[in-house]
Protein backbone atom coordinates (compact mmCIF):
# COMPACT_ATOMS: atom_id res chain seq x y z
CA UNK A 1 0.00 0.00 0.00
CA UNK A 2 1.38 3.42 -1.39
CA UNK A 3 2.47 5.48 1.72
CA UNK A 4 2.77 9.46 2.99
CA UNK A 5 6.02 8.75 3.76
CA UNK A 6 7.13 6.83 -0.12
CA UNK A 7 5.79 10.01 -1.26
CA UNK A 8 7.76 12.44 0.51
CA UNK A 9 10.57 10.34 -0.43
CA UNK A 10 9.84 10.48 -4.36
CA UNK A 11 9.47 14.22 -4.12
CA UNK A 12 12.44 15.01 -1.55
CA UNK A 13 9.86 16.45 1.30
CA UNK A 14 9.47 15.68 4.96
CA UNK A 15 5.98 13.28 5.54
CA UNK A 16 4.26 16.05 7.32
CA UNK A 17 4.80 18.71 4.71
CA UNK A 18 3.01 15.78 2.02
CA UNK A 19 0.32 14.99 4.54
CA UNK A 20 -0.51 18.87 5.07
CA UNK A 21 -0.39 19.51 1.14
CA UNK A 22 -2.52 16.69 0.45
CA UNK A 23 -5.39 17.70 3.11
CA UNK A 24 -4.87 21.19 1.60
CA UNK A 25 -3.79 23.14 4.47
CA UNK A 26 -3.31 26.71 3.17
CA UNK A 27 -1.07 27.64 5.95
CA UNK A 28 2.10 25.06 4.65
CA UNK A 29 4.52 27.39 2.83
CA UNK A 30 5.78 25.34 -0.22
CA UNK A 31 6.27 26.37 -4.04
CA UNK A 32 3.61 25.48 -6.49
CA UNK A 33 5.45 23.12 -8.58
CA UNK A 34 6.08 20.94 -5.03
CA UNK A 35 2.55 20.88 -4.35
CA UNK A 36 1.48 19.90 -8.04
CA UNK A 37 4.58 16.66 -7.52
CA UNK A 38 3.28 15.77 -4.40
CA UNK A 39 -0.38 15.45 -6.35
CA UNK A 40 1.06 13.75 -9.32
CA UNK A 41 3.14 11.33 -7.07
CA UNK A 42 0.73 10.35 -4.69
CA UNK A 43 -1.95 9.76 -8.13
CA UNK A 44 1.13 7.63 -9.83
CA UNK A 45 1.70 5.29 -6.85
CA UNK A 46 -1.77 4.68 -6.29
CA UNK A 47 -2.06 6.64 -2.52
CA UNK A 48 -5.54 6.89 -0.93
CA UNK A 49 -6.83 8.31 1.80
CA UNK A 50 -10.05 9.30 3.21
CA UNK A 51 -11.02 12.12 1.36
CA UNK A 52 -12.11 15.13 3.23
CA UNK A 53 -13.06 18.02 0.79
CA UNK A 54 -12.06 21.34 1.63
CA UNK A 55 -14.67 24.07 2.32
CA UNK A 56 -15.28 26.28 -0.89
CA UNK A 57 -17.34 29.07 0.35
CA UNK A 58 -18.89 31.88 -1.73
CA UNK A 59 -19.87 30.24 -5.22
CA UNK A 60 -23.04 31.15 -7.02
CA UNK A 61 -25.17 28.71 -8.21
CA UNK A 62 -27.19 30.64 -11.46
CA UNK A 63 -29.99 28.46 -12.69
CA UNK A 64 -30.55 30.23 -16.29
CA UNK A 65 -33.19 27.20 -17.39
CA UNK A 66 -35.86 29.39 -19.38
CA UNK A 67 -39.04 29.48 -17.80
CA UNK A 68 -41.13 26.66 -20.01
CA UNK A 69 -37.81 24.35 -19.61
CA UNK A 70 -37.77 24.84 -16.06
CA UNK A 71 -41.54 23.80 -15.96
CA UNK A 72 -41.51 21.30 -18.63
CA UNK A 73 -38.13 19.72 -18.77
CA UNK A 74 -37.59 17.85 -15.97
CA UNK A 75 -33.60 17.70 -16.84
CA UNK A 76 -33.00 21.31 -16.11
CA UNK A 77 -34.79 20.93 -12.45
CA UNK A 78 -32.76 17.13 -11.83
CA UNK A 79 -30.07 19.14 -12.60
CA UNK A 80 -30.22 21.75 -9.92
CA UNK A 81 -31.66 19.49 -7.07
CA UNK A 82 -28.44 17.31 -8.00
CA UNK A 83 -26.40 20.15 -7.45
CA UNK A 84 -27.66 21.37 -4.59
CA UNK A 85 -27.66 17.87 -2.77
CA UNK A 86 -23.85 17.24 -4.10
CA UNK A 87 -22.40 20.54 -2.52
CA UNK A 88 -23.79 19.18 0.35
CA UNK A 89 -21.32 16.48 1.15
CA UNK A 90 -18.60 18.67 -1.32
CA UNK A 91 -18.32 20.86 1.47
CA UNK A 92 -19.35 23.63 -1.40
CA UNK A 93 -21.17 26.82 0.14
CA UNK A 94 -24.11 27.49 -2.20
CA UNK A 95 -26.39 30.23 -3.00
CA UNK A 96 -28.84 29.73 -5.83
CA UNK A 97 -29.75 32.61 -7.94
CA UNK A 98 -32.84 32.30 -10.44
CA UNK A 99 -32.63 33.92 -13.43
CA UNK A 100 -35.66 35.90 -12.79
CA UNK A 101 -33.53 37.66 -10.56
CA UNK A 102 -31.37 39.43 -13.38
CA UNK A 103 -27.44 38.82 -13.38
CA UNK A 104 -26.91 42.04 -11.52
CA UNK A 105 -27.96 40.01 -8.26
CA UNK A 106 -25.06 37.62 -8.39
CA UNK A 107 -22.75 39.39 -5.03
CA UNK A 108 -19.57 40.87 -5.77
CA UNK A 109 -17.96 38.68 -3.30
CA UNK A 110 -18.67 35.86 -5.48
CA UNK A 111 -15.16 34.02 -5.57
CA UNK A 112 -16.84 31.44 -7.86
CA UNK A 113 -19.77 29.97 -9.99
CA UNK A 114 -21.98 27.16 -11.37
CA UNK A 115 -23.68 28.29 -14.13
CA UNK A 116 -27.50 26.27 -15.49
CA UNK A 117 -28.77 27.39 -18.75
CA UNK A 118 -28.87 29.76 -21.62
CA UNK A 119 -26.69 32.82 -20.49
CA UNK A 120 -25.92 36.23 -22.83
CA UNK A 121 -22.90 37.71 -23.99
CA UNK A 122 -23.85 40.79 -21.66
CA UNK A 123 -24.23 38.33 -18.79
CA UNK A 124 -20.86 36.76 -19.15
CA UNK A 125 -19.51 39.99 -19.20
CA UNK A 126 -20.86 40.91 -16.01
CA UNK A 127 -19.63 37.82 -14.60
CA UNK A 128 -16.14 38.44 -16.06
CA UNK A 129 -16.03 41.21 -13.82
CA UNK A 130 -16.71 39.21 -10.94
CA UNK A 131 -14.73 36.23 -11.36
CA UNK A 132 -12.67 33.81 -13.60
CA UNK A 133 -13.77 30.71 -11.99
CA UNK A 134 -16.67 29.27 -13.29
CA UNK A 135 -18.71 25.87 -14.26
CA UNK A 136 -20.76 26.58 -17.04
CA UNK A 137 -23.30 23.02 -17.18
CA UNK A 138 -24.86 21.95 -20.53
CA UNK A 139 -23.40 24.47 -22.61
CA UNK A 140 -19.86 25.92 -23.06
CA UNK A 141 -20.46 30.00 -23.80
CA UNK A 142 -16.90 31.21 -23.16
CA UNK A 143 -14.16 28.01 -23.11
CA UNK A 144 -11.23 30.89 -23.03
CA UNK A 145 -12.07 31.79 -19.67
CA UNK A 146 -14.34 29.15 -17.83
CA UNK A 147 -14.39 25.42 -17.56
CA UNK A 148 -17.82 23.46 -18.48
CA UNK A 149 -19.26 20.05 -18.51
CA UNK A 150 -21.53 18.97 -21.07
CA UNK A 151 -23.39 15.93 -22.39
CA UNK A 152 -22.15 14.62 -25.50
CA UNK A 153 -25.49 14.79 -27.51
CA UNK A 154 -23.60 14.42 -30.49
CA UNK A 155 -22.26 11.08 -30.26
CA UNK A 156 -25.79 9.99 -28.67
CA UNK A 157 -27.32 11.67 -32.19
CA UNK A 158 -24.98 9.68 -33.76
CA UNK A 159 -25.56 6.23 -32.43
CA UNK A 160 -28.94 6.90 -32.93
CA UNK A 161 -29.15 7.01 -36.44
CA UNK A 162 -26.52 4.67 -36.68
CA UNK A 163 -29.31 2.07 -34.66
CA UNK A 164 -31.70 3.22 -37.30
CA UNK A 165 -29.53 2.40 -40.11
CA UNK A 166 -28.78 -1.20 -38.80
CA UNK A 167 -32.52 -1.96 -39.18
CA UNK A 168 -32.46 -0.93 -42.46
CA UNK A 169 -34.45 2.13 -42.27
CA UNK A 170 -34.55 4.79 -45.35
CA UNK A 171 -37.18 7.58 -43.96
CA UNK A 172 -35.84 8.48 -40.69
CA UNK A 173 -37.08 11.90 -39.16
CA UNK A 174 -35.38 14.24 -36.32
CA UNK A 175 -37.67 16.71 -33.75
CA UNK A 176 -34.91 18.80 -32.14
CA UNK A 177 -34.86 22.53 -31.33
CA UNK A 178 -32.71 25.58 -32.45
CA UNK A 179 -29.49 27.12 -30.58
CA UNK A 180 -29.14 30.61 -29.65
CA UNK A 181 -26.13 32.58 -30.38
CA UNK A 182 -24.45 34.36 -27.32
CA UNK A 183 -23.14 37.16 -29.37
CA UNK A 184 -26.28 38.28 -31.01
CA UNK A 185 -29.11 36.26 -29.32
CA UNK A 186 -30.40 35.16 -32.77
CA UNK A 187 -31.32 31.26 -33.46
CA UNK A 188 -28.71 28.91 -34.90
CA UNK A 189 -28.74 25.19 -35.86
CA UNK A 190 -28.43 22.98 -32.41
CA UNK A 191 -25.55 20.32 -31.75
CA UNK A 192 -28.26 17.63 -32.25
CA UNK A 193 -29.76 18.69 -35.10
CA UNK A 194 -26.12 19.01 -36.50
CA UNK A 195 -25.26 16.06 -35.67
CA UNK A 196 -28.81 14.49 -37.55
CA UNK A 197 -27.84 16.08 -40.43
CA UNK A 198 -24.45 15.01 -40.83
CA UNK A 199 -24.83 10.88 -40.06
CA UNK A 200 -28.18 11.30 -42.49
CA UNK A 201 -26.26 12.74 -45.31
CA UNK A 202 -23.54 10.17 -44.35
CA UNK A 203 -25.96 7.24 -45.02
CA UNK A 204 -27.85 9.15 -47.92
CA UNK A 205 -31.05 9.35 -45.79
CA UNK A 206 -31.33 13.30 -45.23
CA UNK A 207 -34.83 14.95 -46.08
CA UNK A 208 -35.69 17.93 -45.48
CA UNK A 209 -39.12 17.39 -44.98
CA UNK A 210 -38.07 14.86 -42.10
CA UNK A 211 -36.46 17.89 -39.91
CA UNK A 212 -38.83 19.47 -37.37
CA UNK A 213 -37.62 22.15 -35.21
CA UNK A 214 -40.07 23.40 -31.77
CA UNK A 215 -40.20 26.79 -30.64
CA UNK A 216 -39.91 25.38 -27.05
CA UNK A 217 -38.58 22.56 -25.27
CA UNK A 218 -42.38 21.41 -24.32
CA UNK A 219 -45.11 18.83 -24.36
CA UNK A 220 -47.54 20.78 -26.00
CA UNK A 221 -44.71 21.54 -28.57
CA UNK A 222 -43.81 17.90 -29.40
CA UNK A 223 -47.45 17.52 -29.52
CA UNK A 224 -48.18 20.22 -32.07
CA UNK A 225 -45.40 18.37 -34.20
CA UNK A 226 -46.63 15.26 -33.87
CA UNK A 227 -49.75 16.09 -35.54
CA UNK A 228 -47.61 18.16 -38.59
CA UNK A 229 -45.69 14.43 -38.86
CA UNK A 230 -49.12 12.79 -39.11
CA UNK A 231 -50.00 15.28 -41.85
CA UNK A 232 -47.11 14.52 -44.22
CA UNK A 233 -46.88 12.45 -47.30
CA UNK A 234 -45.68 9.16 -45.46
CA UNK A 235 -45.47 8.28 -41.95
CA UNK A 236 -41.24 7.87 -41.05
CA UNK A 237 -39.60 4.83 -39.97
CA UNK A 238 -38.16 6.08 -37.30
CA UNK A 239 -38.09 9.31 -34.98
CA UNK A 240 -35.15 10.67 -33.28
CA UNK A 241 -36.29 13.47 -30.35
CA UNK A 242 -34.01 15.95 -29.13
CA UNK A 243 -36.14 15.47 -25.59
CA UNK A 244 -37.85 13.25 -24.02
CA UNK A 245 -40.42 15.88 -23.06
CA UNK A 246 -40.92 16.05 -26.90
CA UNK A 247 -41.31 12.96 -26.99
CA UNK A 248 -43.91 12.49 -24.70
CA UNK A 249 -46.25 15.31 -26.62
CA UNK A 250 -45.09 13.12 -29.74
CA UNK A 251 -46.85 9.97 -27.94
CA UNK A 252 -49.78 11.26 -27.39
CA UNK A 253 -50.64 12.93 -30.78
CA UNK A 254 -49.84 9.55 -32.12
CA UNK A 255 -51.92 7.76 -29.92
CA UNK A 256 -55.00 9.95 -30.68
CA UNK A 257 -54.70 9.51 -34.25
CA UNK A 258 -54.51 5.82 -33.82
CA UNK A 259 -50.38 5.55 -34.60
CA UNK A 260 -48.88 2.78 -33.22
CA UNK A 261 -45.75 2.89 -31.34
CA UNK A 262 -43.24 0.75 -32.73
CA UNK A 263 -45.28 -0.91 -35.10
CA UNK A 264 -45.99 1.91 -37.34
CA UNK A 265 -43.14 4.09 -36.54
CA UNK A 266 -40.47 3.83 -33.67
CA UNK A 267 -39.30 6.77 -31.41
CA UNK A 268 -35.46 6.84 -30.05
CA UNK A 269 -35.39 9.80 -27.31
CA UNK A 270 -32.40 11.65 -25.18
CA UNK A 271 -32.19 12.56 -21.54
CA UNK A 272 -33.72 9.23 -20.28
CA UNK A 273 -36.12 11.28 -17.73
CA UNK A 274 -38.03 9.96 -14.38
CA UNK A 275 -41.03 9.82 -16.48
CA UNK A 276 -39.59 8.45 -19.86
CA UNK A 277 -40.31 4.58 -18.48
CA UNK A 278 -44.17 5.33 -17.45
CA UNK A 279 -45.15 6.99 -20.74
CA UNK A 280 -47.19 4.54 -23.70
CA UNK A 281 -45.17 3.25 -24.66
CA UNK A 282 -41.96 3.51 -22.29
CA UNK A 283 -39.83 5.26 -24.40
CA UNK A 284 -36.06 4.06 -25.33
CA UNK A 285 -33.78 6.99 -24.69
CA UNK A 286 -30.14 7.94 -23.57
CA UNK A 287 -29.90 7.91 -20.37
CA UNK A 288 -27.71 11.47 -19.27
CA UNK A 289 -26.03 10.20 -15.95
CA UNK A 290 -26.97 13.99 -13.79
CA UNK A 291 -24.91 12.59 -10.94
CA UNK A 292 -21.83 12.15 -13.02
CA UNK A 293 -22.42 15.49 -14.77
CA UNK A 294 -22.80 17.23 -10.86
CA UNK A 295 -19.52 15.11 -10.02
CA UNK A 296 -17.88 16.50 -12.68
CA UNK A 297 -19.04 20.26 -12.09
CA UNK A 298 -17.55 19.76 -8.52
CA UNK A 299 -14.41 18.14 -9.25
CA UNK A 300 -13.53 21.33 -12.12
CA UNK A 301 -14.26 23.20 -8.97
CA UNK A 302 -12.24 22.02 -7.23
CA UNK A 303 -9.01 21.82 -9.28
CA UNK A 304 -9.74 25.39 -9.89
CA UNK A 305 -9.99 26.83 -6.58
CA UNK A 306 -7.99 24.42 -4.71
CA UNK A 307 -5.45 22.92 -6.71
CA UNK A 308 -5.34 26.48 -9.23
CA UNK A 309 -5.24 25.06 -11.51
CA UNK A 310 -5.32 28.03 -14.70
CA UNK A 311 -6.26 26.33 -18.05
CA UNK A 312 -9.78 25.71 -18.61
CA UNK A 313 -11.39 22.48 -19.36
CA UNK A 314 -14.46 20.99 -21.61
CA UNK A 315 -15.42 17.98 -19.90
CA UNK A 316 -17.90 15.62 -21.98
CA UNK A 317 -19.92 13.07 -20.29
CA UNK A 318 -21.23 9.80 -22.74
CA UNK A 319 -24.10 8.55 -22.45
CA UNK A 320 -26.12 4.75 -22.22
CA UNK A 321 -28.55 3.89 -24.75
CA UNK A 322 -32.03 2.81 -22.37
CA UNK A 323 -33.95 0.77 -24.48
CA UNK A 324 -37.44 -0.19 -23.87
CA UNK A 325 -40.75 -0.42 -26.16
CA UNK A 326 -40.67 2.93 -28.29
CA UNK A 327 -37.16 1.15 -30.11
CA UNK A 328 -36.13 -2.13 -30.18
CA UNK A 329 -32.34 -2.70 -31.93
Amino acid sequence: MATIKEIAQKVGVSSSAVSRVLNYDKTISVNEETRKAIFKVAEEIGYKKKIVYPKIDNVALLFWAAHEEELEDMYYQSLLEEMIAQAKWRNVQLEVIYKREGIASVPKSTKAFIGIGWFSQKEIEYLRGITEQGIFVDVSPDESMYDSVRPNLDSMVTQIVDKFIEKKYQNIAFIGKMDYDIHTEEPRMDVREWSFRESAKYYNVLKEENIYIANVLTVQEGYRIGKDIIKGKQLPEAICVATDTLSVGLLQAFQEEGIVVPKHTEVFSINDIKLAQYVSPPLTTFHIDIPIMCESTFDLLQERMIKKRDITKTVYINGRPVFRKSFLP
